[in-house]
């Protein structure tokens, strides 16, 4: 900005400056007014929906999925999308976070318009729509997460009603067994130590399956003492991962 430019900007401003109304009352009367429909409408929604964030914790169960309160899921998701690579968990949870508020913090800095009309400040413009816009996305991607205990994949389309049956039995069998710390089945798991079962069934046959969840090589653990029943739908939906 030139002096003549700064000079018409202080010009400007004093004489808009002369002609608007004080701070106070006017000001503080709308703010104190908002922040008042603010408190209504929270005070509304406790008694309409409850105040608890969510279940009470239950100390004697062992599938019990961690969530954080929704205005964390936006760290949540970008923690899970970097989760299969460890040396990155740092980043997520510290570095992007802090990195980006360190930016809108800097803002005023690197963007010196003089302009008030938000429409002629593309720089702030474009990081208030982005901002906004990967916040919502990922809280939205965050609260919708499935849990770490279950298999999300659509069963084949050729089973009958007997092995859909057995079929979604073994899916529950992955998730109460903890396969999916080791393994990643679908768009569930984590990517290791184990190797990814999407498609084992391509390369393996059922009896390998079923003898190496047997007899598996360390630190995978032995699934021989599964209920028969369990570890029969357990190798079918293996076997059926295509």
């Amino acid at each position: 900005m030139n002096q003549a430019q700064k000079e018409a900007y202080l010009r400007e401003y004093s004489i808009l400056k002369n002609e608007g109304k004080p701070f106070f009352p006017y000001a503080v009367a709308k703010d104190g007014a908002m922040a008042c429909i603010v408190m209504v409408v929270i005070i509304f929604l406790s008694l309409l929906f409850g105040a608890e964030l969510g279940p009470k914790a239950d100390p004697t169960t062992t599938t019990y999925v961690p969530r954080p309160d929704w205005y964390f899921f936006f760290l949540f998701e970008v923690l899970r999308v970097m989760r299969n690579v460890p040396k990155f968990t740092p980043m997520a949870t510290i570095g992007v976070p802090t990195i980006c508020m360190i930016l809108l913090f800097l803002l005023p800095f690197y963007d010196r318009s003089p302009e008030r009309r938000i429409e002629r400040r593309p720089i702030a413009l474009a990081a208030g729509i982005t901002t906004i816009a990967a916040m919502a996305y990922l809280t939205y991607s965050g609260a919708h997460t499935g849990s770490p205990n279950s298999v999300e994949l659509k069963p084949p389309a050729n089973l009958s009603a007997s092995q859909l049956q057995t079929w979604h039995a073994g899916a529950n069998v992955v998730g109460e067994s903890g396969c999916l710390a080791c393994h990643v089945i679908g768009e569930n798991g984590n990517n290791g130590p184990g190797p990814v079962l999407t498609h084992i069934a391509n390369t393996v046959p059922a009896a390998q399956i079923a003898s190496t969840l047997r007899n598996p090589t360390p630190p995978m653990p032995s699934f021989k003492d599964l209920p028969a029943d369990k570890f029969n739908d357990l190798v079918y939906f293996l076997s059926t991962l295509q």
